[in-house]
């Protein structure tokens, strides 16, 4: 039982940690605002090299809704952390 709960505790603050780098980084555009300037989630799949044929551009699209994980951001900070990046 101990074992299921720090699992749980485990992935519950890696939520929340995904959620609040999300509201620090969209501070200045939305998501669905940045994919739109990106190009769209074809061509945002494209730059991140995931395989349309394996819902790649699908996965993309979601993020209009949902938002860009921070996970994806903080792994491509040159598409997606552009005025953090550029402040340096």
């Amino acid at each position: 039982m101990a074992e299921i709960i720090n699992q749980l505790n485990k992935v519950l603050l890696n939520k929340v940690f995904a959620l609040c780098l999300n509201m620090v980084f969209n501070s200045a555009m939305t998501d669905k605002e940045l994919i739109a300037e990106l190009g769209g989630a074809t061509k945002v799949a494209e730059m991140l090299a995931l395989d349309k044929t394996a819902g790649g551009v699908q996965r993309v699209h979601n993020w209009i809704e949902r938002g860009i994980p921070a996970k994806v951001k903080l792994s491509r900070p040159d598409l997606f952390l552009r005025e953090m990046t550029e402040k340096q």
